[in-house]
């Protein structure tokens, strides 16, 4: 069993983005791991494995335009299920 269930994934356009600001909102609100938040002030990519993905699509509608957006359950991935 896995501690985190969903992988989430998706991009941010917008202006003024700050891959350490969200990175660190990600650390203090939300229960995770494997956080990857990479990009420049425009554009960022998003990876975060976590048991409550609408969390952060929340959050991150708030910062820009999120799309490409991919929530996979990796607990079902590892049983040979489509995720």
């Amino acid at each position: 069993m896995l501690e985190f269930k969903y992988d989430t994934q998706l991009l941010i356009e917008g202006e003024n983005l700050d891959e350490d600001v969200i990175s660190d909102y990600f650390i203090e609100n939300f229960k995770g791991d494997c956080l990857l938040a990479v990009g420049d002030d425009e554009l960022i990519k998003i990876h975060f494995h976590t048991n409550e993905p609408w969390k952060v699509l929340e959050y991150c509608s708030t910062l820009g335009e999120i799309y490409d957006i991919v929530v996979e359950d990796m607990d079902r991935q590892s049983r040979g299920l489509k995720g």
